[in-house]
């Protein structure tokens, strides 16, 4: 049996090692569009089953796949397209709350069990200088509602409720317990 992660994320990638797992990545072409008449949660779930039938393989491999997103007034923000589009999105999320939901779906042969973690975080007021100079770093272009929590978007983070590790893009305190249903030993323990 081998664990798979469905996912290019060097984050999850550190994540999945912070908790001494052994995996090997396939990437998979998987259309991320979201029906936005569907609830959110609904929705990112529903993308991360794709990536983890997409991955599968052998019948006896572990297949582990999420999708992150952000919501906020019930709109989804993904990855922006451009720094213009990073720029409105934390524009959108200063000084508000918002949600930050994973999908995550763990798969083994024709069994496959999704899961949606939500963390809601609250973002102080942002100054239109501060969004600027986080967006000329490049570093919210590859992220969901274009931050990174564990960067200096922290900085940004007025509180949270919820998994943190959820906002890095993988809820490992649900993923542990997700994989533990699939016999995979996390920590000393067996399923």
């Amino acid at each position: 049996m081998a664990l798979i992660l469905a996912s290019k994320s060097p984050r999850r990638q550190q994540l999945l090692r912070q908790i001494g797992l052994d995996f090997t990545v396939r990437v998979t072409d998987t259309d991320e569009t979201m029906d936005f008449s569907r609830p959110p949660q609904d929705e990112v779930a529903r993308v991360s089953a794709q990536k983890a039938a997409a991955a599968a393989c052998a019948p006896e491999d572990v297949v582990v796949a999420a999708d992150t997103i952000v919501v906020v007034d019930g709109k989804i923000l993904g990855k922006p397209a451009s720094e213009e589009q990073a720029i409105g999105m934390l524009r959108m999320l200063s000084g508000r709350t918002h949600r930050v939901m994973t999908g995550l779906t763990v798969r083994k042969g024709d069994r496959a069990v999704s899961h949606t973690e939500i963390t809601e975080l609250v973002f102080r007021p942002l100054s239109d200088e501060e969004i600027r100079a986080y967006v000329e770093t490049g570093d919210p272009l590859d992220k969901a509602g274009a931050y990174g929590i564990q960067g200096m978007a922290g900085a940004f983070v007025e509180r949270i409720c919820g998994d943190y590790f959820n906002v890095m893009g993988l809820p490992i305190c649900s993923l542990t317990l997700l994989l533990r249903q699939f016999g995979v030993t996390v920590i000393g323990e067996k399923g």
